[in-house]
């Protein structure tokens, strides 16, 4: 391809709208075009890398054996209605109507439609096992569209999903897709990690996640190599710590606290860490408020919380209003001591003496706080989110975090949606049998997003080489005004063209300068700067984005590089 026909915009300036790295560079290198907030138009330069995407997807998909279809975009609410999440999916679903005032929505995610795929083609047990799959856009009407691609309102998907007779097929099937997702990630070069995860409002009994490891990731993610363990924080389960607590060694004294709204404020005013105080936080209930006591460097999980008995789903903080009249103290003053709600107290909490918190009095606190004298011994959950240095569930080592960005996510559904839609298949005995589901997405256009937040420097993109545009990009230097140049830049465009590579001919009339700036804005693996000076000596100037030196290369030198 030469860029002289390939009308590439790039920008100098980093544009107003974008936030993170990946936003930033897809714009400045003319990936793609803000057509309004969440949409967004891919150019020939950035549609290049997402074709390579949906390539290895698909092949790998076919290699897993299964099988590829394409449904309709724009769903019937009817589908949606009978299993149940028509009114429960929420606000971002894009609801709409046709010229007969028919309900539809455009497609979030299909479940729905699969499943009635399925129940109408498939009739017995010797069907089973399939995987369809589809690459197709979705739709998802998000309140606050931001990053780029990395969180739009359309979007491309690949979603699969598995049919089986039983539980031993359906975990058959899952693991499948589970090797299929890794040789994908690792196919496309990205450093990544499987996690375990919560399976939110798609359902099911277990998920796993797949992450690109970037420090600009929205997850934190629990892992540690010596137990071979990796779990989303949402996750990720915590103990109750091992040994004795430390002895009373203070009275409980109360003492007030004017001001104080945060465990930083108590904290400040004490001289004390946020490791010796604890919150209590009070949420709704099915009941009536229930109160959630963690220790105060710590942060509530909301996944973990929510699941409790008692405890509202979604779970939501209970307002001023209604913890004054349950406790008559407004929150930053509450606390364990004479709590009247229902309280869980979590694991770590039970390990603490002589702790500080809330006393159920606008404007006060105690201090010197002790189990078994000033509380009940407590009989606690696992409510908070994983940190650094916990122990791992095996026992083996401690865990880290590192930060990562979700683009696979693979489900075992169960019977969830075809016992709903009476999706069913006669069994080797003659009767009906509920077919077990699977589902398992990829994000084809948020894989490119969180290539690029783990793949940049200073200068822009730094593609994988299965992920890059083109092979390799030719910088011939004054090649409109040097027969030399121009000569020596074709012959290699044709020869490297001929033999299969993906070549980048920059045959602008542009100063050296901004061909190489371009060059590394758009990240391109492999550059070969072609001038009179390098020809004269019989060499080209080489170098790899990710080096930081260039080589010069007899032209066989090169040739034999770039073929390999």
């Amino acid at each position: 391809m030469r860029l002289s026909e390939f009308a590439l915009t790039t920008l100098k300036e980093v544009p107003a709208e974008a936030e993170i790295v990946s936003h930033k560079l897809m714009l400045r290198a003319g990936l793609i075009r803000r057509l309004s907030s969440g949409l967004f138009t891919w150019m020939p330069l950035g549609l290049r890398v997402l074709r390579k995407v949906e390539a290895v997807v698909r092949e790998e998909m076919n290699r897993a054996g299964a099988l590829e279809l394409l449904m309709p975009a724009v769903q019937p609410s009817e589908l949606w209605v009978e299993s149940g999440r028509w009114d429960q999916y929420g606000p971002l679903l894009l609801r709409m109507h046709d010229r007969n005032d028919r309900e539809y929505c455009f497609g979030p995610t299909h479940e729905e439609v699969i499943t009635d795929v399925a129940r109408r083609e498939l009739r017995s047990y010797k069907q089973l096992p399939v995987n369809y799959y589809q690459i197709q856009t979705k739709f998802r009407d998000e309140i606050r569209p931001r990053f780029g691609v990395m969180r739009s309102r359309e979007f491309i998907m690949k979603d699969a999903y598995s049919f089986d007779i039983d539980q031993e097929g359906l975990q058959k099937s899952y693991d499948r897709m589970h090797d299929a997702y890794t040789r994908i990630f690792e196919r496309l070069g990205l450093k990544f990690r499987v996690v375990d995860a919560d399976s939110g409002e798609i359902g099911g009994s277990r998920s796993q996640e797949f992450h690109v490891l970037a420090d600009s990731g929205e997850d934190a993610i629990a892992y540690c190599d010596a137990d071979h363990y990796a779990s989303n924080v949402e996750t990720a389960a915590t103990s109750r710590p091992d040994g004795e607590r430390a002895a009373a060694t203070a009275e409980r004294e109360k003492f007030p606290t004017p001001g104080v709204k945060t465990i930083q404020d108590l904290c400040d005013l004490l001289g004390v860490t946020a490791e010796q105080t604890v919150k209590t936080l009070v949420v709704d209930g099915t009941d009536g408020p229930v109160a959630l006591v963690i220790r105060g460097d710590h942060e509530l999980n909301a996944v973990k919380a929510q699941k409790l008995d008692g405890v509202a789903s979604p779970l939501t903080m209970a307002d001023t209003g209604t913890i004054i009249k349950a406790l008559g103290a407004e929150p930053g003053s509450l606390g364990p001591v004479g709590m009247t709600l229902p309280v869980y107290f979590d694991h770590a909490v039970a390990a603490l003496s002589d702790f500080t918190c809330g006393a159920n009095e606008t404007g006060f606190h105690y201090k010197g706080v002790n189990f078994g004298r000033d509380l009940d011994e407590p009989q606690t959950v696992d409510l908070r989110n994983a940190v650094a240095g916990d122990p791992t569930p095996g026992g083996k080592g401690t865990l880290s975090i590192a930060r990562g960005i979700e683009v696979g996510h693979i489900f075992q559904l169960g019977s969830k949606y075809s016992e709903a839609m009476k999706a069913t298949v006669q069994a080797p005995d003659g009767s009906n049998a509920v077919m077990e589901m699977g589902c398992y997405g990829i994000g084809i256009t948020r894989i490119v997003g969180a290539a690029i937040e783990q793949n940049h420097d200073d200068n822009g993109i730094v593609w994988p080489g299965p992920l890059a545009p083109f092979d390799v990009v030719l910088v011939p230097i004054n090649m409109h005004r040097s027969e030399a140049v121009c000569e020596a830049a074709e012959a290699l465009y044709a020869e490297l063209s001929e033999a299969g590579l993906e070549v980048l001919l920059d045959d602008r009339d542009a100063r050296p300068g901004v061909k190489f700036a371009d060059a590394e804005l758009i990240g391109i693996p492999h550059r070969v700067v072609i001038g009179e000076r390098s020809l004269a000596k019989g060499e080209l100037e080489y170098r790899h984005r990710r080096d930081s030196e260039s080589r010069d290369l007899k032209r066989e030198e090169v040739l034999e590089l770039l073929k390999v």
